[in-house]
């Protein structure tokens, strides 16, 4: 009988693995402080260096570190230790299983109810390899390696269940260790190992006996496709908040393409999301495409533009959800406008022709010069609200006595005020032509974004600076009822230094002359300040040095108001100082943008119109005082 064919061992370096599993609700034991978990099973994983299974025979899996008091952490971290292993068995089903215990500590008792809520239902395990047998080899792809002998390090409560990049949670007991790939059935010859092999046959089909090839770059290109497979189906996962979606296709080796295609079949579902607000990453903020979204409301009837679409319709529908108020075209989040600020056309140059071009310089676009949005920035701003929104605040202070011996001190108490805020709309419209939108340059989408940025921002800081409290439109500081005062005459009067240090004395006096202080005025009063001295006789300084009034900085914006009228005076100026901060404005769930295609349909222009939620108010009038009756001239 010939012998059998003798093989060459192969030697690889592996870094622990990872596997992860969902929790069942119902092994929890709230009075043992307990969870039975399973956290490993035969599924075939695979790896950057093939195709891997777990084998769950009783001699297989080292099970005595766990047993013995084996740490339960949370991400792998062995810094945040929140218990112990009490028991760990492989069950006749050959799925390794655990009865985790959570100690008492507050990190533990805050991951306990996280888990008993179902707010961390994974479970998630790393382990070492000692020894796998090469099973199948494939010539169509990759081969797929049985573990005989591997060692899980702890159990950890994760967020996202599933990484196959190395090096998460390594630590000193995470090293690489070396493992000697055998061949089933086959004649080990023990003096020969493939370790560091020379570059091969250039890719040809391999025979049944393995030819020599560059195995460290076959390795390096299969780690590096896997890695970026798993990092861009899990991202896509996250974006559409198809988590769990995402990570079954991960686990069965499904392609991207794969996973877009089902996110596309499923794109009428509602995105589910817990938070007030959507908290876009950066990233997701520049892939939500307002442009894409008006297409495909331009164009209702085409299947296309809404496909094109999916993602910003699935956040649109997600914003209606938190917003409580179903979207009247398509819900923009307020954090994608956050930082961008036009009539567009092609036709005109100055109305949007030149961002159709073959050699545009879009960062050099030169944009509507218009009013400095100063409030917004130097406000408290709270978005995601839903409903009416209360905030509560100190109005009064109790008392101190002074009391002889035996004597009672009187009674007093504090009291209580609130700030109320509920929503109130606020809409701005930009004109668009449909060709703009069909061929515009990249640049076509910021200014998209930056035009109703700016517009909604504008309308909302106008309304906080001077807004009549009337009607729909917020009150603004400057009618607001107990800021302090500074009148300069009966018909108006010029500002002097002394108006200026009592604005301040206005707000020092009510123990407010703290936090955010700046004055905020229009380009008129800069002006008359920078004219005018301090002292009227030296004149050898101005009330306005640099960009300081005595310290505090000066804030220009033709937002403040310079036609006002008082006694027979007009034309005259406001000008605002306090602690800005102090200045409340909410957002409600972000900008609902309509599509109008119709109304200017035979100049092929489409008419956008935004609106916006909100309301604003003071934490304290106490916090400002103001000028209202300044001479500019």
């Amino acid at each position: 009988m010939p012998t059998a064919l003798k093989r060459k061992k192969r030697e690889l370096k592996l870094e622990p693995q990872c596997r992860s599993y969902q929790l069942d609700p119902s092994a929890v034991d709230e009075v043992a402080r307990t969870v039975e978990v399973a956290f490993s099973s035969e599924e075939e994983i695979q790896r950057w260096w093939g195709n891997e299974i777990l084998d769950h025979d009783d001699g297989s899996v080292r099970l005595g570190r766990l047993n013995d008091g084996g740490a339960v952490l949370v991400e792998h971290d062995r810094r945040d230790h929140i218990g112990v292993v009490e028991k760990a068995w492989i069950g006749e089903d050959r799925v390794a299983r655990a009865i985790v215990r959570f100690g008492k500590s507050a990190r533990a008792e805050e991951v306990f109810q996280d888990v008993k809520d179902g707010v961390k239902p994974h479970i998630s395990t790393w382990y070492t390899i000692h020894r796998a047998i090469l099973e199948e080899e494939r010539d169509d792809g990759p081969d797929t390696y049985r573990i005989m002998d591997w060692e899980p390090n702890e159990i950890s409560f994760v967020a996202i269940p599933f990484d196959t990049t190395v090096g998460v949670g390594r630590s000193a007991e995470t090293a690489e260790t070396k493992v000697t790939i055998e061949y089933r059935n086959q004649e080990m010859d023990p003096d020969e190992v493939i370790k560091d092999p020379e570059p091969g046959d250039g890719g040809e089909k391999r025979s049944k006996e393995p030819k020599p090839v560059n195995v460290r770059a076959v390795e390096d290109k299969a780690r590096d496709g896997e890695r970026n497979r798993v990092a861009d189906i899990l991202a896509l996962g996250e974006q559409h908040d198809s988590n769990q979606l995402a990570r079954s296709f991960v686990k069965e080796g499904k392609s991207v393409d794969e996973f877009k295609t089902k996110l596309l079949e499923s794109r009428g579902k509602p995105v589910e999301s817990d938070a007030a607000d959507l908290g876009l990453t950066e990233k997701e903020k520049g892939q939500f495409s307002i442009v894409r979204g008006l297409r495909a409301l331009a164009d209702p009837s085409n299947p296309r533009l809404r496909e094109e679409a999916a993602f910003e319709f699935e956040v649109s529908d997600a914003a209606s959800k938190k917003r409580g108020k179903e979207a009247q075209g398509i819900h923009v989040p307020f954090e994608v406008l956050a930082h961008e600020r036009r009539d567009l056309n092609v036709g005109t140059a100055t109305a949007g022709g030149h961002t159709v071009s073959t050699d545009l310089l879009a960062s050099s676009f030169i944009d509507l010069l218009r009013n400095y949005s100063a409030l917004l920035p130097m406000s408290t701003v709270l978005t995601g609200l839903v409903g009416d929104v209360a905030i509560p605040r100190l109005t009064g202070a109790a008392t101190a006595y002074w009391v002889g011996e035996g004597s009672a001190p009187t009674e007093s108490q504090e009291t209580f005020g609130q700030l109320a805020m509920s929503p109130k709309t606020v809409a701005g419209t930009v004109d668009l032509t449909r060709k703009l939108l069909l061929q515009s340059s990249n640049v076509g989408e910021p200014l998209v974004r930056r035009d109703l940025a700016t517009v909604l921002s504008l309308a909302l800081d106008l309304a906080g600076i001077n807004g009549s409290g009337t009607g729909s439109e917020p009150e603004g500081i400057l009618n607001t009822s107990g800021i302090g005062s500074v009148a300069l005459g009966t018909n108006g009067g010029a500002p002097a230094w002394e108006d200026l240090v009592k604005l301040e004395e206005e707000v020092a006096v009510d123990n407010a002359l703290m936090g955010n202080l700046r004055y905020l005025s229009n380009a008129k009063f800069r002006s008359k300040l920078k004219r005018t001295s301090i002292n009227a006789t030296y004149g050898d300084k101005m009330i306005l040095d640099g960009n300081d009034v005595n310290g505090y900085e000066f804030v220009t914006s033709n937002q403040v108001p310079s036609t006002l009228t008082k006694g027979t005076g007009s034309n005259l100026s406001a000008a605002i100082f306090g602690n800005f901060a102090d200045w409340v404005i909410g957002l409600w769930s972000g900008v609902d943008i309509i599509v109008d295609p119709y109304s200017q349909s035979r100049s092929g222009t489409v008419q956008v119109t935004a609106f916006q939620d909100a309301d604003m108010g003071p934490r304290h009038e106490e916090s400002f005082a103001a000028i209202v009756d300044a001479i500019t001239t």
